[in-house]
């Protein structure tokens, strides 16, 4: 995705445009279990959030997974809150601007680590998870 004409740097729900199309191009068993996540794309992560990963610059937080595991859901859970993705906006522009990678490739990127940690993917599992859409229409 490039700069619109009008020089403007990507929206919000640009960014969230991109995301929501890499998790419908998710394959199975995968697509099954973030369906209901709820995706938010917010300028940067919060104080606190920042504060709790021991984070000193809120450029470093480009995307973060807010859920249980899969392996630790129950069906006699009740009242907590659906797993989230918060990504976000700015750090991921910076990142865009800094290294010059087409944006949706980024976006699918921080997507799919976000949604590998839910699932405890190693990093070659990610790898291959990212690529796969790839070679998808």
């Amino acid at each position: 995705m490039a700069v619109g004409m009008t020089g403007q740097a990507p929206s919000a729900e640009e960014i969230e445009r991109l995301a929501r199309h890499v998790l419908a191009r998710l394959p199975d068993p995968f697509a099954a279990h973030v369906a209901d996540i709820v995706l938010l794309v917010e300028e940067f992560a919060d104080a606190e959030t920042l504060a709790e990963l021991e984070i000193d610059d809120p450029f470093g937080l480009t995307g973060l997974y807010h859920g249980q595991p899969v392996g630790e859901k129950s069906s006699m859970q009740s009242g907590a809150l659906p797993d989230r993705i918060h990504l976000y906006r700015r750090p991921i522009l910076d990142e865009w601007c800094d290294t010059g990678v087409d944006l949706k490739a980024l976006v699918t990127h921080v997507l799919v680590h976000e949604v590998g940690h839910h699932f405890g993917l190693s990093d070659a599992d990610m790898h291959a998870l990212e690529h796969d859409g790839d070679h998808q229409a």
